[in-house]
C-alpha cells in the first residue's frame, strides 16, 4: 500500500509497488492488469525490466511510435485491430474487482480521511485497509 497526496500521478508510484513487491519473499507479479492510467513507456519499461508482462488498457488516442516501449506499441496494435478480442484475451474484467474493495472501503468508512497531518492520514488508510481485511475475513469464515 501506498499512500500520496492528490497530486501524485498513480503510473508515478508503480515503480515504487513494484520494487516493494519484488522485495518480499511471498508474492511474485507475472502480469500486470492495469487502466490507463497506467499507460507510459516507463511503466512499461519498469514491468519489462521486472519481467512482468503488462496488461494496460491504453488511452484512445494511443498511437504505434518509435520512441514506445516495444510492448506498449504491441499492445496499442492488438487492442487497435479488436479492443473486444484483447480484453477477453487477457481477463480485463478483473481490473474491476479493485475497483470494487475500493468502492466497498468507501462505503464502509467515507471516501475522505479525517486527519490532518500526513503520517496520520497514512496510518488512518492502513487502519481502514486492515479493518477492511478483517471484515472480509469474518464474513468468509462466517460462511463457512
Amino acid at each position: 500500500m501506498n499512500v500520496t497526496d492528490e497530486h501524485v500521478h498513480e503510473g508515478k508510484v508503480l515503480p515504487r509497488l513494484v520494487e516493494d513487491i519484488i522485495k518480499s519473499k511471498y508474492v511474485r507479479i507475472h502480469k500486470v492488469l492495469a487502466d490507463g492510467a497506467y499507460d507510459s513507456n516507463a511503466v512499461f519499461r519498469c514491468l519489462s525490466n521486472n519481467r512482468i508482462i503488462p496488461w494496460i488498457k491504453l488511452r484512445k488516442n494511443a498511437k504505434v511510435k518509435s520512441t514506445n516501449h516495444v510492448l506498449r506499441n504491441l499492445m496499442a496494435i492488438s487492442q487497435k485491430n479488436d479492443l473486444q478480442r484483447w480484453k477477453d484475451s487477457v481477463s480485463c474484467g478483473q481490473r474491476w474487482i479493485i475497483g470494487t474493495v475500493f468502492s466497498t472501503i468507501k462505503r464502509t468508512f467515507g471516501e475522505y480521511v479525517y486527519s490532518i497531518k500526513f503520517e496520520n492520514m497514512v496510518k488512518e488508510m492502513v487502519l481502514k485497509a486492515l479493518l477492511y481485511n478483517k471484515l472480509v475475513y469474518i464474513k468468509v469464515k462466517h460462511a463457512e
